[in-house]
């Protein structure tokens, strides 16, 4: 069981101090966050029914219902909100309860990452560990208590529950109770008013989470409807929120449902063998933190490492090993190698795999990726299919120092993995792309636990496919470069999806959770009168520029580049997609609005990284390039052609003398984007 303790970096020492009321505040360094928790009594209803207004819950050192409540620059952001656990044969915890004490302590200390979008990163926040005890028990020897720790970053504020062992409650033995039994979390969000949502509305919590996110009104959800994370939102003149869930181990995934008005509750996956439960296990337990990213802009929460500050530290003790790169991949384009010899034909073979590790070695990539197929009939994933020699492959792929990723159905791993994984290391295989959990119940999240440890001891990098969105998993196991849980670009081998519209979206909302395996880099433009979907050759809509720009606008230590060779050979635009990293050093979100356009700025180095997208409105940006610093660099820009809007495939390029005080004018087509490269001037 994971230490619950919270790591204090402060030069002064945690003071327990004795509650003298209902209510203690935690603020953030800046003061700018407040959340406050409180337990509120109802005071008696009035003598006389029916006048007067309803009675008003009030802050009670007695004791009463367990709530939090958040403000932003003195404005609120959500109302007071309950908290508390319901559990399997007892009454809730939470409902009636008092503060005994509250413990606080602060920290500001730099730490540095394998791969991410910030390197170091800063983790500075003011904390609190409040506990309360149940007033229902109290008489007993040891009443029910409850911890629950909060953090409050610049950047956002989070808290989750610490279950300590209890006492029985009439125990004369004082024998420990161990179950941690949870039915439900009685987790709230209450709002002030009816904020703006930007909802990823799902069916059923078996979900691969790929869908479209949409822009409506907290009062049009309609009740119980099943929200996925992250959730983007703006409360009119306070700031924009994303709420969502970090640390998760041990423990069901969450989701948001429209409980009542404008409140929203948890809703936890429930386990496969037991649904009447959400979470087995032993206590001491605690929650995965529940997070609230918080700003006056939407792109400030773009630029967040809270959920990274969230998790524990590294567990690999040598990283060397982990390596963020881009990969040919034959699936996309249906293996076809068009333009490839002639004798080549498509499909899954031995001499296809190394004309796509061909490919790679010739553009400079780090890794080409075997995807569905190559292992044998009965999925045994320690053999391949007669038509697919993986360790030739492996043999072929290392001579032009290209290494070899794997696909698997996460069933097959699941089963195999300690005989698998020990023969990949063997092989000399670098990592595995594993497909269709399509769930996060609490058996499917010791699953990613178990598969990042496992492949870490093997030295294996992993990209969770068919998965949920991450909750920073990869800063305690670097080693797990991506998820996916989005709708990328495989889509449009049988849908209208993705498009200019969604590709907009996906920044400011399942971004937010971190990387994404979108799988940027269809060159087959076309109009969206032209689109038609296709499983051979797929065809893409928006420009050329739009979809070059994805591998800066949306974070991937691992891209697969999507389209087949023979789509890049002669191409100019090309040269972009071989030049840019895929793991920087700093992110800078320049502006933006959900739906409408992104523009982010990445650094690696001394070179910057510029990715501008529209969605189906033409647009022209003025972008302040005062984050380069100081000196000259030069622009290497990629940006829509002036025929673009029914040419989508032509790109212009040209080279521009530039320095923090400039300021560059794109011109956005339809559908259309710019990439730029920022090199110091020599």
């Amino acid at each position: 069981m994971r230490k619950t303790t919270l790591l204090i970096a402060s030069l002064l020492s945690a003071v327990p101090l004795v509650a003298q009321s209902g209510s203690e505040t935690l603020k953030s360094p800046d003061s700018k966050l407040e959340i406050t928790f409180e337990t509120l009594a109802l005071p008696p209803a009035p003598a006389a029914q029916g006048f007067g207004r309803a009675p008003v819950p009030q802050p009670s050192a007695q004791g009463g219902q367990l709530t939090y409540r958040v403000s932003f620059n003195g404005k609120p952001l959500l109302l007071s909100s309950q908290l508390g656990m319901d559990f399997q044969g007892h009454q809730s915890l939470g409902t009636d309860v008092r503060i005994v004490s509250a413990d606080r302590s602060q920290k500001d200390e730099t730490y540095k990452l394998v791969v991410g979008k910030n390197n170091p990163v800063r983790d500075h926040y003011n904390a609190l560990r409040l506990t309360v005890e149940d007033n229902a028990t109290a008489g007993f020897s040891t009443g029910r208590r409850l911890v629950m720790e909060a953090r409050a970053y610049d950047d956002g504020v989070a808290f989750r529950y610490v279950v300590p062992e209890q006492l029985g409650r009439n125990s004369q033995s004082g024998l420990a109770m161990r179950e941690f039994r949870l039915v439900k979390e009685l987790t709230s969000f209450r709002f002030p008013t009816d904020a703006t949502v930007y909802p990823l509305y799902r069916n059923s919590d078996r979900t691969s989470y790929e869908g479209d996110w949409v822009k409506t009104h907290l009062n049009r959800i309609i009740l119980n409807q099943l929200i996925g994370l992250p959730l983007l939102t703006e409360v009119p003149g306070v700031g924009w929120m994303a709420i969502t869930e970090a640390d998760l181990d041990q423990y069901a995934g969450m989701f948001l449902v429209n409980s009542a008005g404008q409140t929203l509750s948890v809703h936890l996956s429930p386990r496969l063998d037991d649904p009447a439960l959400a979470v087995s296990s032993l206590l001491p337990h605690n929650s995965p933190w529940r997070v609230l990213m918080i700003g006056d802009q939407p792109g400030r929460l773009v630029e967040s490492n809270i959920i990274l500050n969230l998790n524990p530290p590294c567990a690999i003790a040598d990283t060397s090993w982990i390596k963020p790169g881009k990969a040919s991949w034959n699936w996309w384009s249906g293996t076809s190698v068009a333009g490839g010899p002639p004798d080549l034909q498509p499909g899954m073979s031995t001499a296809t795999m190394n004309y796509y590790a061909d490919f790679a070695a010739k553009s400079g990539f780090e890794y080409m990726l075997v995807d569905a197929g190559w292992s044998a009939r009965d999925g045994n994933i320690l053999a391949s299919n007669p038509q697919v020699d993986i360790p030739e492959i492996i043999r072929h792929a290392g001579s032009k120092k290209v290494k070899v990723w794997l696909w698997l159905h996460w069933t097959t791993a699941d089963r195999q993995m300690s005989d698998a994984f020990p023969l990949y290391e063997k092989w000399g295989i670098a990592g595995v792309k594993i497909d269709f959990m399509d769930s996060n119940d609490q058996r499917m999240v010791d699953f990613y636990h178990r598969t990042a440890k496992l492949a870490a001891e093997h030295h294996l990098m992993v990209d969770f496919h068919g998965a949920n969105p991450p909750w920073g998993l990869q800063r305690t196991y670097p080693n797990v470069l991506t998820h996916e849980g989005i709708l990328g670009l495989e889509y449009n081998k049988w849908s209208a999806l993705p498009d200019p519209d969604h590709n907009t979206m996906i920044p400011f909302t399942r971004m937010l959770a971190g990387p994404l395996d979108y799988t940027p880099g269809g060159f087959g433009q076309v109009t969206r009168a032209e689109f038609v979907a296709r499983q051979m050759d797929p065809v893409v809509m928006g420009t050329r520029a739009h979809q070059i720009a994805l591998f800066v606008v949306l974070e991937s230590p691992f891209q697969s580049v999507a389209d087949k060779p023979g789509a890049y050979d002669n191409e100019p635009a090309f040269e972009f997609i071989k030049q840019v990293p895929t793991s920087f050093e700093e992110t800078r979100m320049i502006g933006g609005q959900p739906g409408e356009h992104a523009v982010i700025a990445r650094r690696l180095g001394k070179d910057w990284y510029l990715g501008a997208i529209t969605n189906w409105s033409p647009r022209q940006v003025e972008i302040p390039l005062t984050f380069l610093g100081p000196g000259q660099f030069t622009a290497e820009v990629y940006a829509d052609a002036p025929d673009a809007a029914t040419a989508p495939k032509h790109v212009t390029i040209d080279k521009r003398n530039v320095n923090a005080n400039t300021k560059l004018k794109l011109d956005m087509a339809p559908g259309g984007g710019c990439a730029i490269r920022f090199r110091p001037a020599s």
